[in-house]
């Protein structure tokens, strides 16, 4: 069993990295296997709908988006998915949607590919904003007939320097939970 870890901040060891470690060490600890892709920083393409994904049916989208393809081909392997974001004026950033949004259009197009397994929103806020960046990715999740596992509260922690969301018990004790019940759904789905 894995779960695939998407980090759409361009800070490389940062919050929303250390938030999904946290939830990673939960399945670690189950024996899910576990790997993180930083998507954050890196150029990617939103989709243009060229509805070539959808025509020739090879399960990757046309334009020039091969970090984006790789992704999508390790979400269609994955048991479960963790997408995190910080918060970028109330949303989540522009790379993770335009990941969002070639996905869903790819997946959606070429049969459904992540239908049934599980996924989880991560999102680190500074002030304010969590709540509709969960939201968006959440709706990515349900729109392909996945599983949303909750947690003791929403899935979000307050940081902005690096290391902060270390200081938020609260939200690091979400992240534990909602590893914890992510690694028990994946266990009874498998």
């Amino acid at each position: 069993m894995k779960v695939l870890g998407v980090n759409g901040s361009p800070r490389r060891g940062g919050n929303t990295e250390i938030l999904i470690k946290t939830v990673f060490q939960e399945f670690e600890k189950e024996g899910i296997e576990t790997e993180l892709i930083q998507l954050g920083g890196k150029v990617v393409h939103g989709c243009t709908a060229c509805m070539k994904c959808r025509e020739i049916q090879d399960r990757r989208c046309h334009i020039k988006n091969d970090l984006i393809n790789e992704i999508i081909a390790k979400m269609v392997d994955a048991d479960g998915i963790i997408l995190g974001s910080p918060v970028y004026f109330a949303d989540i950033t522009p790379e993770m949607k335009a990941l969002i949004d070639v996905a869903g259009y790819v997946v959606r197009g070429n049969g459904h590919l992540l239908r049934r397994k599980v996924g989880a929103a991560v999102i680190v806020e500074r002030r304010g904003g969590a709540l509709h960046a969960f939201e968006t990715i959440n709706n990515f999740f349900l729109i392909n007939q996945m599983i949303v596992p909750g947690s003791s509260y929403w899935n979000f922690a307050f940081g902005a320097k690096p290391g902060d969301v270390l200081t938020d018990v609260e939200g690091i004790q979400t992240m534990k939970t909602l590893g914890e019940n992510m690694a028990w759904l994946i266990n009874k789905l498998r």
